[in-house]
């Protein structure tokens, strides 16, 4: 129960705050903002799976122009549980470090979900800001062996 305990309330800390903050006109996500399912987006379906020693995004690099949303639709086609989180490089690399120590951390947050074998889902993002960002699995061992991806805005 205490690990439990832990784990909500970590997930609180590095969760809530930002998407706090989103909601009320704060800081947006350092990958943008999330978007609005009721506007056009264009349509991204990225598909995750391990396989050969190796666990892969495809597409694992993707261009979008400043201020375009995106639907992103995600498909589980592995064997084990992955996830998609967006964010820097930076972000992702600390969040990774905390997963470790929490393996079972599950998401469904704006900018990330985690998807069991054979499912799927959509984020919707709006990307606001030019730069370089990262989708990644952050399930220990995932990013490692390959699970990860580059998104360029122009």
């Amino acid at each position: 129960m205490k690990r439990n305990a832990t784990i909500a309330i970590l997930a609180a800390a590095c969760f809530a705050a930002p998407l706090l903050a989103h909601a009320h006109g704060g800081k947006h996500f350092s990958a943008g903002a999330p978007g609005d399912p009721k506007q056009k987006a264009r349509t991204i379906e990225v598909v995750m799976r391990e396989g050969n020693g190796t666990m892969t995004f495809t597409p694992d690099r993707l261009e979008v122009k400043r201020g375009e949303q995106v639907r992103f639709v995600l498909k589980n086609d592995g064997a084990l549980a992955h996830e998609f989180m967006l964010a820097t490089v930076k972000e992702n690399a600390d969040h990774g470090k905390v997963m470790e120590k929490f393996p079972e951390m599950e998401h469904d947050d704006p900018n990330g979900k985690r998807l069991e074998p054979g499912k799927s889902a959509e984020i919707v993002w709006k990307f606001t800001k030019k730069g370089a960002f990262e989708f990644a699995c952050l399930i220990p061992g995932h990013h490692a062996a390959g699970m990860h991806g580059l998104i360029i805005v122009k």
